[in-house]
């Protein structure tokens, strides 16, 4: 994979980010989009010739047209990701032509395919491990859904797990374990009609939840076991890695959205005002002092909604105790850790089985919130937050920015994806003498091993 450059401090201004872009050569540069029901984000990232990724540029506005990760308004969405386009070149003093998108909704599934050909105990050649993947190929069936991903995650030497690379390594079978990422082919449609509308060509669709574990969890953490939960506006992604794969997913239909709205409803607010509240002033976690903490409902420069009225709950000034507050936000995240909790146990991540749990998205941003978390969840939590790239200004090295880094690092590393095999394989298969018999059926087989 390619790795993010470190630096001892971030770079937060186009002009900061052009002078790390001068001191290493660009080998190439990739654009990236995450298109989210509260703001639609986008990053120029540069690969050095040493695989070093350097941040030239990004940029964000408020969403408009996206509803649950779904397009409902195909003109709106495509003038708010062009702007947030254009800001991000503007930003990087350099264009790009195409774009990596992250699909968050259009139904998400995961799942897992094993293939095997008999290989009769000689050593393992290049055209083996083609014609393997070949095979693989035409194990997946999607039903009517559109695959985002078909990738080799490991193979298996006569049943055993965890090989990276099997050529010259001798075997009677050969196996390979693939991931396989669907999703409900309409909304994905739009989701591309919508950049391409924005005058731009999408280079991949990507899996909301697997770009976000390219930016926030370690190699040894998606191997050995972690849950990744992706709060969002309005949809929160739950998801369990295991074995290098993401083997389980689940779409909550519920958000940090959720928590805003509830405070504009608790005192009369308007949303934005109950978001800049909820940011500034929020928490997850009480604190003693809170009753005596006496907090502004709104800024000097908002009206109240409607002329003449005072605040639900607002003392003469305006104000409200901050316990309050905090008393809102931690009945809706009850709700939502509850809701996260039965996901997490559905797929397997629980009791005995569980490990650490990571926070991220733009709901992972509120104070407090992994240690209310863990205290919910039972589990360890910590908030997952994008690599330190060179060039990254401190304001998007949060967890809202996580998915759109992972597009970038996902981009960089070039997976494989086995539905662009070429013609070439065909011939191997139809040459091949040693197609033997494969086996197909044995799903989920790692999240058995690994929980």
């Amino acid at each position: 994979m390619a790795k993010a450059a470190s630096t001892g401090s971030a770079r937060g201004t186009a002009k900061g980010s052009a002078r790390a872009a001068a001191r290493t050569r660009i080998a190439r540069t990739i654009g990236a989009v995450n298109v989210g029901s509260f703001r639609i984000s986008a990053m120029v990232m540069g690969e050095a010739e040493n695989g070093d990724l350097v941040l030239l540029g990004s940029g964000h506005r408020a969403s408009k047209g996206v509803k649950q990760g779904y397009i409902t308004d195909m003109d709106a969405a495509s003038f708010a990701i062009r702007d947030a386009v254009e800001r991000a070149e503007k930003s990087a003093q350099t264009s790009v032509n195409g774009v990596w998108i992250a699909c968050a909704g259009a139904g998400l599934a995961s799942d897992v395919r094993s293939v095997e050909t008999e290989i009769g105990g000689r050593r393992i050649e290049e055209e083996d491990v083609e014609h393997l993947l070949y095979l693989a190929r035409g194990a997946i069936q999607p039903d009517g859904r559109s695959v985002l991903h078909a990738q080799p995650a490991h193979y298996t030497l006569d049943g055993a797990h965890g090989v990276a690379n099997p050529r010259g390594l001798h075997a009677e079978r050969l196996g390979v374990d693939v991931h396989v990422m669907l999703a409900d082919g309409a909304p994905v449609k739009n989701l591309m009609e919508a950049v391409q509308n924005a005058h731009l060509d999408v280079e991949g669709v990507v899996a909301a939840p697997l770009a976000a574990g390219y930016a926030c969890l370690s190699e040894e953490e998606r191997e050995l076991g972690v849950a990744l939960v992706e709060i969002g506006a309005d949809v929160t992604n739950v998801s369990v890695f295991a074995g290098g794969m993401l083997l389980g997913l689940t779409a909550l239909p519920m958000g940090s959205g959720a928590i805003t709205d509830a405070v504009a409803s608790a005192f009369a607010i308007r949303r934005s005002q109950a978001e800049r509240l909820k940011c500034v002033s929020g928490s997850a976690i009480a604190s003693p002092s809170d009753h005596r903490e006496m907090i502004a409902l709104t800024g000097p420069d908002d009206d109240w909604p409607v002329a003449g009225t005072v605040a639900r709950g607002a003392d003469d000034r305006g104000r409200i105790a901050r316990a309050e507050l905090v008393s809102v936000i931690t009945q809706h995240l009850a709700r939502l850790t509850t809701e996260i909790g039965k996901a997490l146990k559905a797929m397997g991540f629980s009791g005995m089985r569980a490990g650490q749990v990571v926070l991220t998205g733009g709901g992972a941003e509120l104070a407090g919130l992994a240690e209310f978390a863990q205290g919910a969840l039972g589990m360890p939590v910590r908030i997952g937050r994008p690599p330190a790239f060179e060039g990254l200004p401190e304001a998007h090295a949060t967890p809202g920015f996580a998915t759109l880094a992972g597009l970038c690092l996902y981009a960089a590393n070039d997976p494989v994806d086995i539905r662009a095999l070429g013609g070439r394989y065909a011939r191997t298969r139809a040459a091949s003498s040693r197609s033997g018999a494969f086996a197909v059926g044995r799903l989920m087989r790692a999240l058995r091993e690994y929980f």
